[in-house]
């Protein structure tokens, strides 16, 4: 298993001998895995997607919406987190992107992708049901009231995001506003709070 291991992770940096990477056609190996997640194109409305693969340097996805090739988003996916990308094709069922990310970024990704294609085989588990990622920028998160809390992200997720505020953080089930998403406070502490994404159903519903 260890040398499964070795050889995924280094044909995803793409370190693989130049006979099969003149072989396979790809600066990086991609991996055949279903990953859900979602986009933000460049006016900021977001859609959903699913991976059919993936690399550390970019990935082929099904979804409805299609922005144009060449445009720049931004992918959020399950396990592996926030990702800048460019459309650089469409398919029949959704397009193809490239990762606008730096070496470091890259690794990270690899070493991700690695641990979820062996995860069933080495019996690994996770703590929550999405991963949350570290994160530092500032947000504002409009409250129930229309009030403007200013914030600092401290980690987010597919399915949500914790933030840190110098005023009063919202309580417990207040539905915010983050940017383009809606939430609901499900815990918090003093200046820090945590939120879980609406689902478009729920959005619905309100």
């Amino acid at each position: 298993m260890e040398t499964s291991l070795s050889a995924l992770q280094q044909e995803t940096l793409g370190q693989v001998p130049a006979a099969r990477r003149k072989k396979d056609r790809r600066r990086n190996r991609r991996v055949a895995i279903r990953l859900k997640g979602r986009f933000l194109d460049e006016v900021c409305e977001d859609h959903t997607l699913t991976t059919r693969d993936i690399s550390c340097g970019g990935a082929l996805v099904d979804s409805k919406t299609r922005s144009p090739v060449g445009s720049s988003i931004v992918c959020y996916f399950d396990h592996l987190g926030r990702v800048s990308a460019t459309v650089v094709r469409h398919t029949e069922t959704g397009f193809a992107v490239q990762f606008q990310v730096s070496q470091h970024k890259r690794d990270k990704l690899a070493d991700k992708l690695t641990w979820l294609v062996n995860r069933d085989v080495l019996n690994l588990s996770e703590e929550r049901a999405a991963p949350r990622y570290a994160a530092a920028g500032p947000a504002i998160v409009k409250r129930a009231d229309g009030r403007d809390l200013q914030c600092r992200v401290i980690d987010i997720s597919l399915t949500g995001a914790g933030f840190k505020t110098t005023g009063p953080a919202p309580v417990i089930g207040e539905i915010v506003k983050a940017g383009n998403l809606m939430g609901r406070v499900v815990r918090c502490e003093e200046q820090f709070f945590a939120i879980r994404y609406l689902t478009k159903t729920e959005e619905d519903q309100r």
